[in-house]
């Protein structure tokens, strides 16, 4: 009702004009009369008459005009109507409106082709790159390898780093349009997990920590490819930031759907948390780290939402940290 007022308003405003004119002829009508000594009578019954019918053409353009402000409401609502759909126009004035905003609408998509021809040839130039850089990093292991030295111990968890930040940049591209990526069906967690844990395990050893992981045996609905990228940055920031204790990973004792990765690092300050995974935050911690980027939580969380996975993240500043990764999902069971 509210709405209808507010619509009856504006229209009684956009025709103010004829409205006043109306009065200012009845008022002139009358005064004339009167001047006269004519009857006043036929004035008023000439006003009533002509409201009468005037009364009846304005109810019948205000519904009209009632009409085409729903279509244009429903329009702006759901953004993605096409412009196609525009009512007709009813008078010159809307008529170079309408062609004003094809126009627009025909730049528009002609930016936003422009726009993902020059994101498509990015993501084949840096997905080609990346494909290509693997093959020296791979040479450069195995020369590494042929001879056991400290040196060469340090210059392959080095060179670990420079494949870790080579995969981030390929997932950070695919993760764009990663939606024609997935291939979701029932995964073992525990082989997922195991895959991610055999790539670091270089860095446990160097770093001698502790890991204590407890088997889950559920199945859960994901990506395995995509989930396996998410546990690996994790556990990457937990050995980043921990240098005594231990890293554990177990299923949540209060929820048997929920993944904790949980580490006796440095942690996270309080006013942090609630900003992990924007885009480039990095804290007080990424200040401190100068190498910290913060853009591996910033996939973690984005992965993880289109996965339908919930990620929560609790910290106590010098103790340590927990991530936990939520299933929920149906198809979630014991297996």
């Amino acid at each position: 009702m509210k709405n209808f007022i507010s619509i009856l308003i504006s229209y009684l405003k956009r025709n103010r004009a004829i409205i006043i004119a109306y009065i200012i002829i009845y008022i002139t009508f009358t005064v004339v009369f009167s001047l006269y000594s004519l009857p006043v009578e036929a004035v008023l019954y000439a006003a009533a008459m002509s409201f009468f019918f005037i009364a009846i053409l304005a109810s019948i353009r205000f519904y009209k005009f009632y009409k085409h402000h729903n279509i244009l409401h429903h329009m702006a609502v759901n953004i993605t109507a096409s412009i196609g759909e525009l009512p007709e126009p009813v008078n010159s004035i809307e008529a170079d409106y309408r062609e004003l905003l094809l126009a627009l609408n025909r730049e528009r998509i002609d930016l936003i082709s422009e726009h993902d021809r020059n994101f498509t040839d990015m993501t084949d130039y840096y997905t080609m790159w990346v494909h290509q850089i693997k093959t020296p990093i791979a040479a450069m292991r195995l020369i590494l390898q042929s001879e056991k030295s400290e040196q060469n111990i340090e210059l392959s968890a080095q060179l670990f780093k420079i494949e870790q930040y080579v995969e981030m940049v390929l997932g950070y591209m695919r993760s764009e349009n990663m939606s024609s990526d997935l291939v979701i069906r029932k995964c073992p967690l525990d082989d997922i997990v195991k895959q991610a844990i055999r790539k670091y395990s270089a860095s446990f050893i160097r770093k001698k920590l502790p890991l204590q992981y407890v088997e889950s045996g559920i199945t859960v609905l994901t990506d395995e490819k995509w989930l396996c990228f998410v546990i690996e940055q994790i556990i990457s920031n937990s050995l980043k930031y921990t240098h005594n204790g231990k890293i554990s990973i177990y299923m949540d004792k209060d929820t048997e759907n929920t993944l904790v990765i949980e580490d006796t690092g440095i942690g996270i300050s309080p006013e942090d948390i609630p900003r992990l995974g924007e885009k480039g935050f990095t804290g007080y911690n990424g200040h401190e780290n100068k190498k910290s980027t913060g853009i591996g939580l910033y996939l973690c969380k984005k992965i993880l939402k289109k996965l339908s996975h919930i990620m929560t993240v609790e910290s106590v500043l010098g103790e340590g940290t927990k991530v936990r990764i939520g299933f929920i999902t149906e198809e979630f069971k014991h297996e």
